[in-house]
């Protein structure tokens, strides 16, 4: 039995961040319900990464809308709408990400929806916050990641701001969601009291750059400065970064710095100690990028490895995909629609009691669990 099998998710959200909650309280046994507009459903059904559908779906849509139903609705139908309020009145928790004021106009506001169900988890996502100058920009994550000095970070001194390659805010946002609710579950457990918990793109995006901003406060002000070669974090001294082989690319994390010159045989890094290791870090790493060149990446790890010294070769996902490492952890799982089709994504990474959680249920079609839905929850 997984954990929150009983529990039925009302899923008003589109596109990642809501739906990425919604994804992983699936996983972990929810019955998540999609209420979608009967043209079109969820956007994100037709926002499609390199052009790519299945079954007249995005693939982004499949990869984060598994093993969950579908139920069309059209909200400004009085008939459909009355329906959509008695789902909620057996609901144990319900999302949306509209923008603020979208729900106070269609009557499913959290005053309006704890009158019908005063035991009810109620969650929003927004871009950023329901109050502010921002309240009504849109939350998108490439302008989440813009606002929150985070493209800062990557790349090189010389780089333009980098963003992240991938929706990094939606996932941390959606993460953060489904702490949140469970959380607020959990105490309606104990004490019978419904919650409303929010989270914004913004706010979490802010949160995961924690150390940012906490050494900020205490640095008087200045702002980070990122390494001017193999950067891979602007507050930490050589040698941590990503170093060009003779063949490939090698990441090292921290380490003495004598200790990282006698292993590889370096005798210009000797001529620096571990007070020098951010004040001089370009420098160094100069130096440990021309000597790193000299030889494969292979060749380093065999020496850097058996040593402890932490190290990594750096895999292109094609490469991840080959190697045992990968394979041992069984993160591969072929969802399927009733019609055949089907989809190999990722699983859950959680496990309970050492098991795996896989699901091979697809997304859903939308509207196709209607007729199910409504002899489960409203004819019952």
């Amino acid at each position: 039995m997984k954990p929150l099998q009983g529990i039925i998710v009302l899923e008003f959200c589109q596109y990642l961040a809501g739906p990425y909650a919604g994804l992983r309280l699936a996983d972990l046994g929810a019955r998540v319900i999609k209420i979608e507009r009967p043209k079109g459903g969820d956007a994100c059904r037709q926002l499609a990464t390199k052009n790519m559908f299945a079954d007249g779906d995005s693939l982004v849509f499949h990869t984060i809308n598994r093993n969950k139903e579908s139920y069309a609705a059209n909200l400004k139908d009085p008939a459909d709408l009355e329906k959509v309020r008695r789902l909620i009145a057996r609901a144990d928790i319900m999302t949306h990400n509209f923008r603020p004021g979208v729900m106070e106009k269609i009557g499913l506001d959290w005053d309006n929806v704890r009158a019908i169900n005063p035991r009810i988890i109620y969650g929003e996502v927004t871009g950023y916050g329901r109050t502010g100058p921002w309240r009504d920009k849109p939350g998108q994550d490439l302008l989440a990641q813009a606002r929150s000095g985070l493209t800062t970070l990557s790349g090189n001194a010389d780089s333009p701001p980098t963003p992240f390659g991938l929706a990094i805010a939606d996932m941390i946002c959606g993460t953060h969601f489904a702490q949140g609710l469970l959380a607020a579950y959990y105490r309606r457990q104990k004490t019978g009291v419904g919650a409303r918990v929010e989270v914004s793109l913004l706010e979490s995006i802010i949160d995961l750059q924690f150390e940012l901003f906490t050494t900020f406060f205490q640095d008087g002000g200045r702002l980070p400065h990122r390494a001017r070669r193999g950067n891979a974090h602007a507050y930490l001294g050589a040698p941590y970064g990503v170093y060009r082989t003779r063949d490939g690319w090698i990441a090292l994390a921290m380490g003495e710095l004598r200790r990282l010159a006698d292993l590889i045989d370096c005798p210009a890094l000797k001529a620096f100690d571990e007070a020098d290791a951010f004040a001089r870090r370009d420098e160094i790493m100069e130096v440990i990028a021309t000597h790193l060149a000299t030889r494969t990446t292979a060749e380093w790890l065999a020496i850097l490895e058996p040593a402890d010294f932490w190290c990594a070769e750096v895999f292109d996902v094609q490469r991840l995909l080959a190697h045992e490492g990968y394979k041992a952890l069984g993160m591969d799982q072929v969802v399927r629609r009733p019609n055949g089709t089907e989809v190999r994504t990722t699983r859950c990474p959680i496990r309970i009691d050492g098991e795996r959680l896989y699901a091979d249920r697809a997304a859903p079609v939308l509207g196709a669990d209607n007729p199910k839905i409504e002899e489960d929850l409203l004819h019952a």
